[in-house]
């Protein structure tokens, strides 16, 4: 662990940063589009447009890096996004704040693909799994430490639109001036929708849901809070609370899902997390049920997210690993554009129970799939081996086709100790 912070603590540091940059920007904004009285339903659209550039770009920078080269691409987007944070208070407009939303997620996604493709080439094969580890962590840890810093100014003035902006811009000095060697960036043929889609179904659907289910938490968390009649100091812990879920469960339910079947863990997780929005929905006004039901749900939601992405390896061959991740994240996209917009539609409708009512229903939705599939294939024996990765939904394909890489990698090496102790036998 020290070696690999020793390695690429610059980076981390950096990416820590960021994504306190990106963590303040997406609640601030529910909160202070509260304030300019935006409507429920152009809050929806302002917040999707985030996913929609994230889509966008995770498509898109590839092919930018391969043209320009890394440290460009890092630059220019990174003086982008910190440009953008100042635009939102001085232009307080539904329709800029949304194509500003998809310019900054199309950035942000850019971004990630560049730090990430650096990070897997700064790690061996001996600590790639923990720098993995490490860098998601951090980004828990920012996007956390984000809500905290919503509280020390007035959300209606310029402060808390220039922190984000200060600290983005610092974030890219320590990268950018410590890291020398530009990685290869080779690009992965990948598979089709309807191969991974025939190889996994749950895989695929329980992805699409999912991503309606994050994005409703990362988009329209602060939104909820604002319709709910909640402090600015309320709002930050409530947000808080999923991630800080999300940092704590993710690793006892990975350790589970190398140790029984997958379906099952799912289908237990989903309808947990579903029963969690039921009761927030139900008993939302006390405060502390709020906070604890935000913690199961960020707590059981985002490890589906490594679950499902483990779930379908089960069915892949080595090499297809890598090549399935990025139709996997792409179906994620696809869900996480449209989950703000149907969670305002609903909020609109039924007020702030609507939030929770629109992720209940998807995490139900899954765990009803998830029971179906168990009828329909054999389970799968997992040996009792690590081979369930920590990764974000926010990441990028990057990230997750390195942590494909990486399971592949030491399932390899695995394999030939195995032979070679068959052999000397």
């Amino acid at each position: 662990m020290i070696k690999v912070l020793s390695g690429s603590w610059a980076l981390l540091f950096g990416m820590m940063l960021l994504q306190v940059g990106n963590g303040m920007q997406g609640t601030l904004l529910g909160i202070r589009g509260e304030i300019e009285g935006f409507s429920t339903f152009e809050m929806s659209l302002i917040m999707s447009g985030y996913f929609v550039g994230f889509l966008f770009g995770s498509r898109m920078a590839p092919e930018m890096i391969r043209r320009v080269g890394h440290v460009r691409v890092f630059a220019a987007l990174g003086s982008m996004i910190s440009s953008i944070m100042l635009l939102y208070p001085t232009w307080t407009d539904p329709w800029a704040w949304g194509a500003a939303r998809i310019l900054i997620g199309f950035c942000f996604s850019g971004v990630y693909v560049t730090a990430e493709s650096w990070l897997n080439n700064a790690a061996s094969n001996e600590n790639r799994g923990k720098a993995l580890s490490l860098y998601m962590i951090v980004q828990m840890i920012g996007i956390v430490s984000a809500q905290a810093l919503l509280i020390v100014a007035d959300p209606g003035g310029f402060i808390l639109f220039i922190i984000p902006s200060v600290l983005i811009s610092i974030s890219f000095a320590p990268i950018l001036l410590s890291i020398s060697p530009t990685p290869a960036f080779g690009a992965i043929k990948p598979m089709t929708l309807m191969q991974i889609f025939h190889t996994s179904p749950l895989g695929c659907v329980g992805m699409f849901l999912l991503g309606g289910i994050f994005s409703a938490q990362f988009g329209m968390g602060a939104v909820y809070g604002g319709k709910a009649g909640l402090s600015v100091g309320q709002i930050s812990a409530f947000v808080s609370a999923f991630y800080i879920g999300a940092l704590i469960v993710q690793y006892p339910l990975g350790w589970l899902s190398d140790r029984m079947d997958r379906r099952l863990l799912i289908l237990v997780a989903a309808a947990g997390l579903a029963l969690g929005s039921v009761v927030a929905m139900i008993f939302g006004e006390v405060f502390f049920v709020l906070l604890a039901a935000a913690f199961v749900v960020g707590g059981l939601s985002n490890p589906l997210y490594s679950l499902l992405i483990a779930y379908t390896n089960d069915f892949l061959e080595h090499e297809d690993m890598a090549a399935a991740a990025g139709g996997l994240v792409f179906i994620n996209g696809l869900g996480a554009v449209a989950g703000p917009l149907i969670t305002g539609w609903m909020m609109g409708i039924l007020g702030p129970r609507g939030f929770f009512l629109y992720i209940a229903v998807l995490g139900a939705a899954m765990a009803i799939y998830a029971a179906y599939r168990m009828t329909q294939r054999r389970g799968t024996v997992v040996d009792p081996v690590e081979n369930y990765t920590l990764v974000m939904p926010s990441s990028s394909p990057m990230a997750v086709t390195l942590a494909q890489e990486y399971d592949v990698e030491i399932a390899q090496e695995e394999e030939a100790e195995e032979a070679a102790r068959f052999g000397a036998a």
